[in-house]
């Protein structure tokens, strides 16, 4: 199943910046703001506090909540993005779901599926079938043990993207938490033909043939998760894997 690493595999550039810098706010200041809370997220804290004493209004708060999350500090910027997307700053709706999606990632990041949901819900109100969004909003269900709604999320987001080996991990994950075991290794095979040696994928399709008996096949699935990105999380989780089933765990 989706493990609490992966569901917090989150589209986390998103909370860098917006597409475009706002229009309320000289590109130079919003842009040099933004950089500085992205490599030194107290400095970058301090000159978006600055600028907002000398009237930076939302691009100021925007620049904050970037840096707040820098800092880890997931709840405060949360709350400042769902207020931004509630205010005139985020009158273009394309914006307004952008905040709303950049403060749904920020509830998961600190562990708040339902704020997150709330906020995804949100975004999705602008467009209810970016695949993007629904993914996200999967991963906040997921959470939530929440794996019907999550696979309804996922298969939407399948049917505008057919080709993406990333929702087809996630919704094999949600339905092998749902016992749905033919249909998730299905999703599964089609994630390894799409995207081959995906890391993810043969963590999950491991974690099945473990489960059915297959243990020299899950040991050899997990291996190659774990060479295929050695560094990342997934391969920690699958040489634990490894030295678990060793020990007979």
């Amino acid at each position: 199943m989706l493990t609490h690493r992966a569901m917090k595999s989150l589209r986390f550039a998103l909370l860098f910046a917006l597409a475009a810098a706002p229009a309320a706010a000289a590109p130079s200041q919003y842009d040099a703001c933004m950089a500085q809370a992205q490599s030194n997220p107290g400095g970058g804290l301090m000159m978006a506090g600055n600028w907002a004493k000398k009237g930076g209004g939302a691009p100021a708060d925007h620049c904050a909540a970037v840096a707040l999350v820098g800092l880890h500090r997931f709840g405060e910027a949360a709350q400042k993005l769902d207020v931004l997307a509630k205010s005139p700053f985020a009158s273009d709706p394309a914006r307004r779901s952008a905040l709303y999606d950049q403060a749904g990632n920020a509830w998961l990041l600190g562990d708040r599926p339902d704020a997150a949901i709330a906020s995804f819900t949100a975004a999705l109100n602008a467009d209810p079938t970016d695949p993007d969004l629904l993914a996200d909003r999967a991963r906040a269900l997921a959470m939530k043990n929440n794996w019907p709604k999550a696979e309804s999320d996922l298969s939407m987001a399948l049917m505008v993207m057919p080709d993406r080996a990333d929702l087809y991990i996630l919704r094999g994950s949600a339905r092998h938490a749902m016992g749905r075991i033919p249909d998730a290794r299905a999703d599964i095979d089609r994630a390894l033909r799409l995207s081959p040696g995906n890391a993810d994928a043969l963590l999950e399709r491991g974690n099945m043939k473990f489960e059915s008996g297959d243990a020299a096949g899950a040991r050899a699935d997990w291996q190659q998760a774990a060479s295929s990105a050695p560094n990342g999380p997934t391969a920690q989780i699958a040489r634990q894997h490894l030295a678990d089933s060793a020990q007979g765990h």
